[in-house]
């Protein structure tokens, strides 16, 4: 495990660089796909070509001026009080640090200032995201529902659930 993350800032606010930023984090991590990875940095160039109205919401983790962690997340529409976590990733070099654990209790925070009630994040449930479901446990989020075959044969996709 890494060291305790002591020197890690936080912000909201996306700078025109996060896009790339964002790409590389997510690659680090190995999980994902590329289609995915593009994804990543597409929610970033909406949210900054679009403001709040993308309905895209960021935290970045920097260390050292350099982003190593971020969340996606926003309201779920036609829903009370329902969001998204669309994404958490840290850099590989990062991971077991506890900046996980902060940019997540940062992200919960920010969702009850928005009224949020609950959060819903979906993954893989592929062997190699393992570390992700203990990750969420940890986090205090309930398996809510499997759905079978979702992303591919085998690939089901595992929905977690916390209360606020």
């Amino acid at each position: 495990m890494n060291e305790t993350a002591v020197n890690i800032l936080f912000r909201e606010t996306l700078h025109a660089d996060d896009p790339e930023h964002i790409y590389h984090i997510a690659a680090s991590c190995t999980l994902f796909y590329l289609e995915e990875l593009q994804v990543a940095r597409e929610l970033v160039q909406e949210r900054l070509s679009r403001g709040e109205a993308s309905g895209y919401y960021f935290i970045i983790a920097e260390d050292q001026g350099m982003p190593v962690g971020y969340t996606c997340f926003g309201p779920i529409p036609m829903t009370r009080n329902r969001f998204d976590l669309y994404w958490i990733a840290v850099m590989k070099s990062c991971q077991g640090s506890g900046v996980g654990r902060q940019l997540m209790q940062r992200t919960e925070a920010r969702i009850q200032v928005m009224a949020g009630e609950r959060i819903y994040v979906e993954t893989s449930s592929r062997d190699d995201y393992a570390v992700t479901h203990r990750f969420y446990n940890a986090c205090q989020y309930r398996q809510e529902a499997v759905l079978q075959d979702y992303y591919a044969p085998g690939d089901d996709k595992v929905i977690y659930m916390k209360v606020l």
